[in-house]
């Protein structure tokens, strides 16, 4: 197991495609993409690359904490009884652990994350 870990968006072998689960689709039929890149600390610490098409999620972080940059794409995040925030490429945010929102994707999204949870 190497201890540095390169992330390089063009040459990303094959990805997990699934689908938003019932009880989280609000709107639309996104697909997601997730290329797991690393896992460490036993699960604990994951990183990668993940996709989704257009469409409306709820999404809930439970005890997780992930940061997110995204390289392509527009999401708006509606954070529960919150204002709308909108990302674009060249934008990061992290979602801290409770987070309950609404995400959107506008325009197909593609974000590197790291969860450690």
């Amino acid at each position: 197991m190497s201890l540095l870990v390169s992330i390089d968006p063009d040459n990303l072998g094959e990805a997990k495609e699934t689908k938003a689960a019932p009880d989280r689709l609000l709107a639309g039929d996104p697909s997601f993409r997730t290329w797991e890149l690393d896992d460490s600390r036993s699960g604990e610490v994951s990183t990668g690359i993940w996709e989704a098409t257009p469409g409306t999620t709820r999404s809930i972080k439970g005890e997780t904490f992930e940061f997110c940059h995204i390289l392509s794409g527009v999401v708006e995040i509606t954070p529960e009884g919150g204002a709308p925030v909108v990302y674009r490429a060249g934008d990061s945010f992290v979602m801290k652990p409770g987070l309950v929102s609404t995400w959107r994707t506008i325009e197909t999204v593609r974000k590197i994350f790291v969860v450690v949870g």
